[in-house]
C-alpha cells in the first residue's frame, strides 16, 4: 500500500486538503480490489482493527460506536414509531447492529452494492458485523437507487451509511437521491445520511442540506465526535417529510437500564438534543 510508510498509514485526500491523519500499523490483515473500490483491513497499535475504503478510514474498533449509534438513533428516536427501516450502504454491519437494538423496529432491509465489503467485515470485523446476524435483517446485494425505485411508500426511516463523496458513494448526496428517499418513505418518514464535517467540508455540507431541503419539509444537521474521522467530527443531515418536525427532541427515550442492556456507549437523549447545536460560523451558513 502506497499510504503505509515507516509503519504508519496516512489518510490523505483532496476532500480535506493540507492535512492527514495517521495510524501506526502492526499488520495488514487484508487487501483487495473489488469491482467498486479498494478494500483494506489494518491491525493498528492503538485503535484496534480499521477498515479502509479507497484510502479513507471508514471505522476503527476504538471509536466506531460513536458514528454507528448516532446515525442510527438520531432518526430512530426522532420518529414516533419506526417499525420498518431501510439501510443504504453500511457494508460493515455496524448500522444494522445498532438499528436492530431499537425495540420498536420490527423489520430492517439493507441494500449494499459491494458484497466484498460485507464478506471482509464478517471475516475481520466481528465487532461490527454482528448486525448481519439480526433476525430482523433482510440483506440485499444491489444498487440502492434501483431498489428504492421499486419500493415506494414503504419505510418509516431510511439511513444512508455512505462513504465520502467519491467512488460508488458520489451519487448518494445528490438531489435526485433525496427525491428517491422521499418517495420510498411512508407519511411522517425520516431520513438520515452521513454529511461530512463543517471544519473542512462546509461547502459540501451546505450543498447536501440544500439537496435535502428540495424534497423534505424539515431538514437539520447534527454532529458527533469521532476522533479517527477528519477533524475529529462527523455530521449527519436529517430530513423529515412533515414541516416543522421537532427532530432535535427525541420522541423515544431509553431508560438507564435500557442504555446498559443495549450497550449504548455514546448516544443518550441529552446528547441527541445537543448534537443539533452548531457553532455560530456553521449555523450562519447552514441555516440560510
Amino acid at each position: 500500500m502506497d499510504q503505509i510508510k515507516k509503519g504508519y498509514f496516512s489518510e490523505k485526500n483532496d476532500l480535506w486538503p493540507g492535512q492527514c491523519f495517521s495510524l501506526e500499523v502492526k499488520e495488514v490483515l487484508h487487501h483487495e480490489k473489488s469491482d467498486f473500490q479498494d478494500i483494506v483491513v489494518l491491525k493498528t497499535k492503538n485503535h484496534g482493527r480499521a477498515l479502509i475504503l479507497d484510502g479513507i478510514i471508514q471505522c476503527t474498533e476504538h471509536d466506531e460506536f460513536a458514528y454507528q449509534e448516532m446515525i442510527s438513533f438520531l432518526p430512530l428516536c426522532a420518529h414516533e414509531n419506526p417499525l420498518k427501516v431501510l439501510i443504504v450502504g453500511g457494508g460493515d454491519g455496524g448500522v444494522a447492529r445498532e438499528v436492530s437494538k431499537h425495540p420498536n423496529v420490527r423489520e430492517i432491509v439493507q441494500v449494499e452494492i459491494d458484497k466484498k465489503v460485507i464478506d471482509v467485515s464478517k471475516q475481520y470485523l466481528p465487532f461490527m458485523s454482528l448486525g448481519f446476524s439480526s433476525p430482523k435483517l433482510a440483506l440485499k446485494i444491489c444498487d440502492g437507487f434501483e431498489y428504492m425505485r421499486k419500493h415506494k411508500n414503504e419505510f418509516d426511516v431510511i439511513i444512508t451509511d455512505s462513504s465520502d463523496p467519491i467512488g460508488p458513494a458520489v451519487n448518494l448526496f445528490t438531489t435526485s437521491y433525496f427525491q428517491l428517499l422521499k418517495e420510498a418513505l411512508k407519511p411522517n418518514g425520516i431520513v438520515c445520511s452521513q454529511a461530512g464535517t463543517v471544519w473542512s467540508q462546509l461547502a459540501h455540507v451546505q450543498d447536501t442540506l440544500t439537496n435535502c431541503r428540495r424534497h423534505f419539509g424539515t431538514v437539520k444537521y447534527a454532529v458527533a465526535s469521532v476522533p479517527t474521522y477528519p477533524t475529529g467530527q462527523i455530521g449527519f443531515v436529517i430530513g423529515a417529510l412533515e414541516s416543522n418536525a421537532n427532530l432535535d427532541v427525541p420522541k423515544f427515550k431509553f431508560s438507564e437500564e435500557e442504555v446498559d442492556t443495549l450497550r449504548l456507549r455514546y448516544y443518550n437523549e441529552k446528547l441527541h438534543t445537543a448534537s443539533f447545536v452548531l457553532p455560530n460560523f456553521a449555523k450562519k451558513i447552514l441555516d440560510t
